[in-house]
């Protein structure tokens, strides 16, 4: 799913957006609605003194995590939702990401990776029909309170919803598209911090090959443009991170560059940045620590062996740790891409993606 839709949804879930408001197209009749009733919504939690701590609990970012792999949706939601809860004071870990994936079935048919998009899903009850599902087979926190000043159960129990009978969009926790979520967070020499990996659409499980490393996502680009990668290859993009990009840009376009060559399914992207939710493939991103604080990643040359496994949650650099160590010593921080304004701030107070790459005070 789309990183817009994705967020959408997980809106619904974790309780801070009103039940059926994620699914509507942007020009449907039913927007105005939507946006009156949250006007109201809004007056009402005024009066009710429920405040957004008091929806934010570890139970409703359980919810969100239980959607974010029920409908396949962008790894950009896990970085989403450890930023939101570590602003809510709320502790959540890449364990709690594992720990709800392994429970929760792929169930909604959403693109990229599937094949409806959320006006599809929209015609036949939108996330509450998701929500639905997910309640009724106790994967949900029913007790859950939102916006509404009622509780998830409460919200879904007074939303009549009939399912289609031909209806392939979503389907049953019983025969589910992928038995567990597709939001995998993997670990090993070359993440010992962690990275992530969406499975959705991807039918291979396991890839060893040989890297092509860019210290930049426009190099990276351009040598796909001109037909230097070769099936087998890892393209290593690093230097993008919190800190080094700064800002963790997506990888976009040389993902596509990737896809459009037909290379899609015979190489891997590994990156301590980021894929929009249209990303397909076997692409690793998030990896920390990144390149620009000597993570292992900044260490990698061409033609070291990677393995990435989404079997064992692996992700492994092929080279010895003495190796390792010496390419330590020998390797120098580069100059940063901005020396002084907005970006040089946020560079130097933000932190690892796997906490969410939130900034913090210098002497925190």
């Amino acid at each position: 799913m789309f990183t817009a839709n994705t967020m959408a949804s997980i809106s619904e879930a974790i309780g801070i957006s009103l039940p059926g408001s994620a699914s509507p197209p942007a020009e449907d009749e039913k927007r105005g609605k939507i946006v009156s009733d949250t006007g109201k919504a809004c007056v009402k939690l005024l009066e009710l003194n429920i405040k957004p701590k008091d929806i934010l609990t570890f139970e409703a970012f359980e919810n969100a995590i239980t959607m974010l792999n029920a409908v396949g949706g962008s790894t950009n939601g896990i970085l989403h939702l450890l930023a939101l809860a570590n602003e809510a004071g709320i502790k959540l870990t890449y364990d709690d990401f594992e720990r709800i994936r392994k429970k929760t079935p792929h169930i909604a048919d959403m693109k990229p990776g599937g094949n409806y998009v959320m006006n599809s899903l929209d015609k036949i009850g939108g996330i509450p029909f998701v929500m639905k599902k997910l309640l009724n087979n106790n994967l949900l926190h029913a007790d859950a309170i939102t916006v509404t000043g009622k509780t998830i159960k409460e919200n879904l129990d007074e939303i009549s919803i009939q399912e289609p009978e031909e209806q392939k969009i979503v389907k049953s926790v019983e025969a589910p598209l992928h038995d567990v979520g597709t939001a995998v967070i993997l670990k090993g020499s070359l993440a010992p911090e962690g990275g992530v990996i969406k499975t959705a659409g991807v039918e291979m499980t396991q890839f060893t090959g040989k890297a092509k490393v860019f210290d930049k996502e426009e190099h990276a680009f351009d040598s796909v443009a001109k037909g230097e990668i070769e099936e087998g290859n890892v393209v290593v993009i690093r230097y993008e991170g919190p800190k080094g990009g700064p800002g963790m840009r997506e990888m976009l376009a040389t993902t596509a560059a990737l896809v459009g060559q037909g290379l899609g399914k015979k190489v891997a992207m590994v990156t301590d940045g980021r894929f929009s939710g249209g990303t397909r493939g076997f692409m690793v991103g998030h990896v920390a620590p990144e390149a620009f604080v000597g993570g292992p990643i900044a260490l990698v040359k061409n033609g070291d062996e990677i393995s990435i496994s989404t079997e064992d949650n692996s992700i492994t650099l092929h080279v010895s740790d003495s190796e390792l160590e010496q390419r330590k010593k020998e390797w120098k921080r580069p100059e940063p891409n901005y020396k002084s304004g907005a970006l040089a701030k946020y560079a130097s107070l933000v932190g690892s993606a796997a906490n969410g790459a939130i900034t913090k005070p210098a002497d925190y």
